[in-house]
């Protein structure tokens, strides 16, 4: 899109996005996610993006991120353990190496680069 735009995210319809069987570590976690918006380069993304409960492991690109609904624990390899839920913006470093443990159906707002 190159224009502004307004989107709710809670009703957004979501695409799925399956994840690599090997970064699931229990659970059945299912992802599903939308791009709303993508510079020509491809080096930015906005989007919306959500995960069930489940574990998973990830390898983080640079992004920041609101969560709308839902709760996770996330741990990063070598650092802090973040506690997000609704209302809270995370802020993720391009190659940390995280486990997500989701509680609760995690539906998130995000933009990369």
């Amino acid at each position: 899109m190159d224009y502004s735009f307004a989107l709710h995210i809670p009703d957004a319809d979501l695409e799925p996005d399956p994840l690599d069987p090997g970064q699931i570590v229990s659970g059945t976690p299912e992802v599903s996610g939308k791009v709303i918006w993508e510079s020509e380069d491809g080096s930015r993304i906005r989007g919306i993006w959500q995960i069930t409960p489940g574990v998973v492991t990830d390898t983080e690109a640079d992004e920041m991120f609101v969560v709308v609904s839902g709760r996770a624990t996330i741990e990063f390899e070598g650092g802090p353990t973040l506690e997000v839920g609704p209302g809270d913006v995370a802020v993720l470093r391009e190659g940390d190496r995280t486990t997500w443990t989701v509680h609760e159906t995690l539906r998130k707002a995000y933009a990369i680069g």
